[in-house]
């Protein structure tokens, strides 16, 4: 038996979003300043950059983190790693060495709270059995999902599209029934969703953050000619191609901000 006293009962605290046992928490104002950061703290608030955290209500069900990802846990929780012998350790490992994401998944079962560190990014709850047979996500943006998610590595359809597209040979595929909890560069408000029906779309740049396992990605000239692409300034866009749906970030973060000097 537990009490939890000045958490969700706080009114500096709000559910911004909330699926299944799913919460995200985000604070509204940073009490946890000093007279040299309380400024930049005061107008951070005042443009969404906030502090966010995952709530996690375990009902005798699991649930698997990004490595590092838990914060604390409250009641019957016990950890354990998701990996089921020699051999998923390694295939893991390889496959965690062409990612950025952890090699070895952490999965968090039985009945209680799972609290997740705190970021200033986004986040996303998306229903995974939504984008069909499967969700490829950007590098970094997993961070929880239901243990009857399925996880694995896909590898792209040719290396120009990993070479030429900035996207990494190799991307993270989520599938099957449940709830997964992605970091995004962006507020959900500000993504721009697209569905395609045997179709196209082509972006100059890495603006997409996910896209469904059937669209085939490539890199190709923006126009046919190399003087048609010279003259359009262009030169190379990612191309995504088929049936199936794909997020876009309409701008892309400041790789310059660092989120550790307001805090």
């Amino acid at each position: 038996m537990y009490e939890v006293k000045n958490f969700l009962d706080n009114d500096d605290i709000r559910v911004a979003e909330k699926k299944g046992n799913i919460r995200i928490i985000e604070y509204l104002t940073d009490l946890s300043v000093n007279p040299y950061t309380c400024i930049t703290q005061y107008y951070a608030a005042r443009m969404n950059i906030r502090k966010r955290q995952v709530l996690i209500q375990l009902e005798d069900d699991e649930y698997i983190l990004s490595a590092g990802a838990m914060q604390w846990m409250l009641g019957n929780v016990q950890a354990v790693a998701d990996v089921k012998g020699v051999g998923d350790f390694i295939g893991k490992a390889i496959k965690g060495s062409v990612t950025k994401e952890s090699t070895v998944k952490p999965k968090y079962k039985g009945n209680g709270l799972l609290m997740l560190e705190p970021t200033y990014k986004h986040l996303l709850i998306e229903d995974v059995s939504s984008w069909g047979t499967g969700i490829v996500l950007d590098d970094g943006m997993f961070l929880a999902c239901e243990s009857s998610v399925k996880y694995d590595v896909v590898m792209r359809s040719n290396i120009s599209s990993a070479v030429l597209g900035n996207q990494g040979l190799f991307s993270l595929r989520l599938s099957g029934k449940g709830l997964a909890v992605l970091e995004s560069p962006v507020p959900r408000e500000e993504l721009i969703e697209i569905n395609l029906q045997n179709d196209e779309i082509k972006i100059d740049g890495n603006f997409a953050v996910a896209w469904s396992d059937t669209l085939e990605f490539t890199v190709e000239k923006s126009t046919k000619s190399l003087v048609g692409s010279a003259i359009s300034s262009e030169g190379f866009v990612n191309v995504y191609r088929g049936t199936g749906k794909i997020l876009i970030a309409p701008v892309l973060a400041d790789t310059k901000f660092n989120a550790n000097s307001i805090r």
